[in-house]
């Protein structure tokens, strides 16, 4: 979730709401084939207090998919599976390098801040040390000697 409330009466592609005819009828497949596929772990709908399946509209979808790869493609189930697994860990890494670079950014952010502070808190009354060229006489200085002695 995205951290905000949501209204427990808004409907989302997730929520729920299909009895196994009614998602069998969307889907095109026979109820059977729903079973099926939850007891294959390849499209598991949500459940109620009573057990009765509940197929959301992303489920639809998947079930959509997994008969496209299997009539179209002539996928078995356990290649389906594995490529819906493999699907989800896609997304889910994605949503996980998008958290990441967010928190990149801001601690760029952060630190681009932190330096134009210190760079702010330089003394302006220094000078820069030069490397001064070095002249060709020898100057010997001793304390407490007075000159020409």
């Amino acid at each position: 979730m995205d951290g905000r409330r949501r209204n427990p009466y808004e409907l989302t592609d997730e929520t729920p709401v299909y009895v196994i005819s009614v998602a069998a009828q969307l889907s095109g497949l026979h109820p059977q084939t729903l079973r099926q596929y939850d007891r294959l772990g390849l499209v598991s709908p949500d459940r109620t207090a009573g057990r009765g399946r509940r197929y959301s509209a992303r489920d639809i979808e998947l079930l959509r998919q997994v008969q496209q790869l299997s009539q179209d493609e002539g996928i078995n189930l356990a290649g389906i599976k594995r490529i819906i697994e493999l699907e989800n860990q896609v997304a889910a890494l994605q949503q996980r390098v998008a958290e990441l670079s967010s928190a990149v950014e801001g601690a760029a952010a952060a630190m681009r801040q932190r330096e134009a502070q210190v760079h702010a808190s330089y003394r302006r009354d220094l000078v820069p040390y030069q490397d001064v060229q070095q002249a060709s006489a020898l100057v010997v200085w001793r304390p407490g000697h007075k000159r020409g002695e």
